[in-house]
């Protein structure tokens, strides 16, 4: 399984991710070993989806990336 995630930072903005391990990258997330996130701990896993093709999970992960992708994770994915 390949996965599409979004995690809360601590300053309330938004950090999309891809992995085909989730746990683990959570866990390197939350023990500060991803460059672009161990400034802003602590951080909450708020959305993930499985996909079956790396490809699928990749797109997705870009499409949350982008200005529509931005207004679909803040209207259907993201509780406020």
């Amino acid at each position: 399984m390949y996965y599409a995630y979004i995690l809360q930072l601590k300053d309330n903005t938004y950090y999309h991710g891809f992995s085909d391990n989730l746990k683990e990258r959570i866990k390197d997330h939350n023990n500060g070993t991803v460059s672009s996130t161990k400034n802003s701990r602590p951080l909450r896993l708020v959305f993930y989806a499985a996909f079956s093709s790396k490809k699928k999970a990749l797109d997705f992960e870009q499409y949350l990336k982008t200005q529509s992708g931005y207004a679909f994770r803040n209207k259907r994915l993201i509780e406020k």
